[in-house]
């Protein structure tokens, strides 16, 4: 195990760069799938380094699942030991696991509330018009997914911008953005290096709604007056949790690429850019994280599974 055990938990550092450049130089379709993509392998092993850190560092406490022998200074030898990391790994484990959990429960009380809201309204429409001069839509994902609109925003905006923000929700529905939101939610809860990425991919998904309701109704130019005018009408309302059509920002940038000729790279960037080298680094470090981590389980497993049949002392 070693030192490498320790990798995965700096190891997100490494995909810092392509996290700012990504939503300059790569379709938001391909920013999105490739940040969450990151986000949830680095995530998944930093968690597993510190499993493993508590694991080995608490072995000698009473009550641990461990064989008796692994204690023994033979093994010992083979196996880092340091019980004040071990604790701290746990304690950091446990904070994790909480943080994990909120983010959890917050995701699906958000959405299971709204779509209770919306059960309860008369009609099983796919977009539904809530009576309040508050401005907001949003999407809310399920079986089948529905859209919610206030009479406030549906104000706002004329027959065509309305037309565009649809196109917007629909996109962020078949799109199953939410799905992307969670994992790097939960990716941030478990390793504070991957905050980046959670801001980039909620970016990339409004971006990818932004190009898709574009493509819809044939004008860019009108979809970023749209999202600008439902910028301007006031705050969003939109729950935590849930994809909305002003938010999040910043409005400013998303408005700018629309009024800018449609983003053409949709796979991974060349080589020889700034861009193709970060999502390089990033790749690498993805990589190693990952190998290291499971490097050491299989260390771990490995002790585990030869000491019962070579019982020391």
């Amino acid at each position: 195990m070693g030192v490498f055990v320790f990798l995965p938990l700096i190891l997100p550092l490494t995909a810092l760069p392509i996290a700012r450049l990504a939503e300059q130089h790569l379709h938001p379709r391909t920013a999105a799938r490739l940040l969450t993509g990151l986000a949830a392998i680095l995530g998944l092993c930093s968690t597993l380094c510190l499993v493993l850190l508590g694991v080995v560092g608490t072995a000698q406490i009473p009550g641990n699942p461990l064989p008796d022998a692994w204690a023994d200074p033979e093994v010992r030898a083979a196996v880092p030991y340091d019980e004040e990391v071990g604790t701290a790994s746990i304690a950091a484990l446990l904070a994790v696991l909480l943080a994990a959990a909120a983010v959890c429960w917050r995701h699906r009380r958000v959405e299971s509330g709204a779509r209770r809201a919306l059960a309860a309204l008369p009609g099983s429409a796919e977009v539904v018009v809530l009576p309040d001069e508050v401005p907001y839509a949003y999407a809310v994902p399920g079986r089948p997914g529905r859209i919610a609109v206030s009479t406030g925003m549906l104000a706002c905006l004329d027959e065509d911008e309305r037309g565009a923000l649809i196109a917007h929700e629909r996109a962020h529905l078949s799109g199953r953005h939410h799905r992307y939101l969670l994992l790097v939610r939960l990716a941030a809860a478990v390793n504070p290096f991957l905050r980046p990425l959670r801001e980039a991919v909620a970016f990339s998904a409004e971006r990818w709604a932004d190009e898709e309701a574009a493509q819809a109704v044939g004008d860019r130019r009108l979809t970023a007056r749209a999202v600008g005018r439902a910028a301007l009408a006031g705050p969003s309302a939109v729950p935590v949790g849930l994809t909305g059509f002003a938010a999040p920002g910043p409005v400013p940038r998303r408005i700018a690429a629309l009024l800018a000729p449609g983003p053409g790279l949709r796979g991974w960037p060349p080589a020889h850019s700034r861009t193709g080298l970060a999502a390089l680094v990033a790749a690498v470090g993805t990589t190693v994280s990952a190998v290291s981590a499971l490097n050491a389980c299989a260390a771990l497993l490995l002790v585990l599974h030869v000491v019962p049949m070579n019982p020391l002392g």
